[in-house]
């Protein structure tokens, strides 16, 4: 090799680490850049995660209340079914009973009525009212039942004691 040759493979080794140098310099900046870069983007993320994060809150929030007066409907409209049922309960029974049943004033008239018949069939009972009477024969002529071991009366023995007297 001779000088011109060394001096060039010099001064291009020279080059070479003279473009090294600048390329590791580069090389830094850039990775202090991108150290900046992750701080700026985390940053970034942080910043959008705290407001999505603080919507998603207030969201729920509403919500929340949302919920809450759906319950109270719901409760307002389940004591509303308990009372109209409960009242319906109660209701219907005392219909009943007051159509069914008679007042008291009918109770009266009806004991009253029932007295005087009772004193009537009495008084029936007393004169004949237990004779019993039945359509006999092909012509359905009225016939009595009477007492077969009583002993007959009037002047031809025509007259015989009805049956329970």
């Amino acid at each position: 090799m001779t000088d011109s040759e060394t001096l060039r493979m010099g001064l291009l080794m020279e080059g070479v680490q003279a473009q090294q140098q600048i390329a590791e310099a580069s090389l830094e900046k850039l990775r202090v850049h991108t150290l900046g870069l992750d701080d700026v983007v985390r940053e970034e993320i942080r910043r959008t995660l705290i407001n999505e994060l603080r919507e998603l809150n207030h969201e729920n929030q509403q919500t929340v209340r949302s919920l809450r007066a759906i319950r109270r409907i719901a409760d307002r409209r389940g004591i509303f079914t308990c009372l109209t049922v409960a009242a319906l309960c109660a209701i219907i029974p005392c219909a009943i009973v007051r159509v069914a049943l008679p007042t008291p004033e009918e109770i009266v008239r009806l004991r009253s009525e029932r007295d005087t018949l009772m004193q009537n069939l009495a008084r029936l009972e007393r004169i004949g009212g237990r004779v019993e009477l039945r359509r006999c024969g092909a012509t359905s002529r009225l016939c009595v039942r009477v007492d077969a071991k009583a002993s007959a009366y009037g002047l031809k023995a025509d007259y015989l004691i009805v049956k329970g007297y």
